[in-house]
């Protein structure tokens, strides 16, 4: 008879995914797992299969965390005034908590760039395909851009939303948004 759950699920992957966004996948061990889910590494292995598998599960959580500001960017109909807020949306979350810095997609991203690890990149490239796609429609709202302009932009725009949540991690919030202001200031 198999034994029942002592522990809500979803709370335990929130708990992991804070502890991954701080410390990164390879950082990350499973005796600290263990400590912050406050579950034993059985209950681990029963419910998420491996280490691999509750890291998957903590990108989906940090997704669902992060909907909010994509639903309100996708909503938005004022071009690029609507990427610039999406920036400042996206740097919030890392100041909400300042143990969490950043933005765990672009922290993984970067932790898995040199790995084989195929579930993983593919989650990342398809936010990043997501994100860009969007930069795309916000640009093509002005209609003086021509679709080569609109492009280079949305690949700009990538790069500096990387190059901001990896700022986020070190730089002070004044540094911040004076990034962001001089991001836009000629788009």
């Amino acid at each position: 008879m198999a034994r029942k759950k002592e522990y809500i699920e979803e709370e335990v992957i929130e708990k992991a995914m804070h502890l991954f966004w701080r410390n990164g996948y390879e950082t990350t061990s499973m005796q600290m797992l263990e400590k912050e889910m406050g579950i034993n590494k059985f209950s681990i292995y029963s419910s998420f299969g491996s280490k691999h598998g509750l890291f998957i599960e903590s990108l989906k959580c940090y997704k669902t965390k992060v909907d909010a500001i994509f639903t309100k960017f996708k909503k938005a109909t004022n071009g690029v005034e609507a990427i610039k807020q999406f920036f400042y949306d996206s740097v919030a979350i890392g100041f909400e908590n300042p143990n969490e810095k950043g933005c765990l997609v672009t922290n993984t991203y970067h932790e898995f760039s040199d790995k084989e690890d195929a579930l993983v990149k593919d989650k990342m490239n398809d936010f990043m395909d997501d994100l860009k796609t969007l930069f795309i429609e916000k640009l093509k709202m002005d209609p003086s851009k021509d679709e080569d302009s609109i492009l280079k932009q949305a690949n700009f725009l990538l790069l500096a939303k990387h190059g901001l949540a990896v700022a986020s991690k070190v730089n002070s919030k004044t540094e911040i948004n004076d990034y962001i202001e001089m991001t836009f200031k000629n788009l």
